[in-house]
């Protein structure tokens, strides 16, 4: 089946274990898990949704991605896993591609991926199948007790955080100049080290995903784009 696409384009990995690599995005469309700070909101909030969603057949999106010298390519949305991946996870592999997928782990997952980068929402939570199918989990701070919570959960979940898999504390973009946000991310570090790493989102101040001109104008959930929600 076709998949709705949002947007597809070639950057750079902003963030986690593979950031500064280059990678071809595929950001599918639809979310039903509305994080009220998204910067993806073009992907599913009413304000700001295109007119119109293209769709794409598989062997098109991995022919595109191909194309570039990319070293893998990340699905992500959205919410990428409410869609059956397998069709486009298989062609991305046929061309030589890695496969990374971004998810909240709340849905299932169909498809076959090389990397998982996770991202526990409290808004929906993720099944304890895709926490222990993680590669990494990505943690959005966008308050100074989130970090406590999410770990608390994910350890509930049956992840042991014991530094087998990174832990990466992002300040939530709109929080990225909050100083009590960002001590709390310093604090938890130097106190807890192992698995846990602070992180940045460094595709934004490089405007490196707005470099093709086939990745969509940011839409944030809020409409203040300079507060970066």
């Amino acid at each position: 089946m076709p998949i709705p696409v949002h947007e597809r384009f070639y950057s750079f990995q902003g963030e986690g274990f593979h950031a500064g690599r280059a990678a071809f995005f595929i950001r599918t469309f639809g979310c039903p898990v509305h994080c009220p700070w998204c910067d993806s909101a073009g992907t599913w909030h009413p304000d700001h949704v295109p007119e119109r969603v293209e769709r794409f057949e598989p062997e098109a999106l991995a022919e595109e991605a191909a194309s570039t010298k990319a070293d893998f390519a990340v699905v992500t949305g959205g919410e990428p896993a409410i869609h059956d991946l397998s069709a486009l996870s298989d062609a991305l592999h046929r061309k030589g591609l890695r496969v990374h997928l971004e998810t909240s782990g709340a849905f299932a997952l169909r498809g076959a991926f090389d990397w998982i980068t996770l991202s526990p929402k409290r808004w929906k939570a993720p099944l304890a199948e895709c926490v222990s199918r993680a590669n990494e989990f990505k943690l959005i701070v966008d308050r100074v007790d989130a970090i406590e919570e999410y770990a608390r959960l994910l350890r509930g979940l049956g992840a042991p955080l014991d530094g087998a898999r990174p832990v990466w504390l992002h300040p939530e973009w709109s929080q990225r100049r909050n100083p009590q946000v960002l001590g709390a991310i310093v604090a938890w570090v130097k106190d807890h080290a192992g698995p846990f790493r602070a992180g940045w989102q460094l595709h934004k101040p490089y405007a490196a995903d707005l470099a093709d001109a086939r990745s969509a104008p940011s839409a944030p959930l809020g409409g203040r784009p300079e507060q970066g929600f």
